[in-house]
């Protein structure tokens, strides 16, 4: 999948945005979840449990409803409802 192609299905599933730092042709794995993480867990488990492994390396930005780069222990839930949804 394409940088843009995982940015895209993890908006769709998980109600957040993320920008992968990669060339816009840069194949990487694929985001292969059903259901949304839970909103307990915190930003940065998510991110080392299931965006990681398949970015190959490259630098991953999460972030909030207003722009911002929340804190690594912000809760999923807390992220999700900056989005106003």
């Amino acid at each position: 999948m394409t940088p843009r192609e995982i940015e895209q299905m993890v908006f769709e599933l998980e109600e957040v945005r993320i920008v992968i730092r990669a060339s816009v042709n840069a194949e990487l794995g694929d985001y292969e979840y059903s259901r949304k993480a839970a909103g307990s867990a915190s930003i940065t488990e998510w991110l080392q449990q299931r965006i990681y492994p398949i970015i190959e390396g490259y630098d991953v930005v999460v972030t909030d409803g207003t722009g911002a780069i929340p804190h690594g222990r912000t809760k999923m839930e807390t992220l999700r409802s900056s989005y106003g949804g």
